[in-house]
């Protein structure tokens, strides 16, 4: 599937790229080899092939989960820069 010029501008303007017209050629032959890529891996027969629903606990055996005791909070007041009233004081988001 080969992408028109127009088609590699859009998706430019989608990403918020300023694309040379050296660039838009290069990602236009870039992008077409990979759509062809994945339209040849579509066209593969896969039905024989069973699922992968994740890993299994037998093969990928897991640490058990426990609780521990809570840190105090002075201890963990120790690790902010700026602290107020028992809280990390962090900078505003909104001026």
């Amino acid at each position: 599937m080969s992408l028109t010029l127009a088609e590699v501008e859009h998706i430019a303007k989608l990403a918020r790229l300023n694309l040379t017209e050296e660039e838009k050629s290069k990602y236009r032959e870039q992008l077409s080899s990979i759509l062809d890529y994945v339209t040849m891996l579509q066209e593969l027969d896969t039905t024989s092939i069973s699922e992968a629903s994740g890993v299994q606990p037998d093969e990928c055996p897991l640490r058990v989960d426990t609780s521990l005791p809570p840190m105090a909070t002075s201890d963990l007041m120790k690790n902010s820069p700026a602290t107020t009233k028992n809280q990390f004081r962090v900078p505003p988001v909104f001026e």
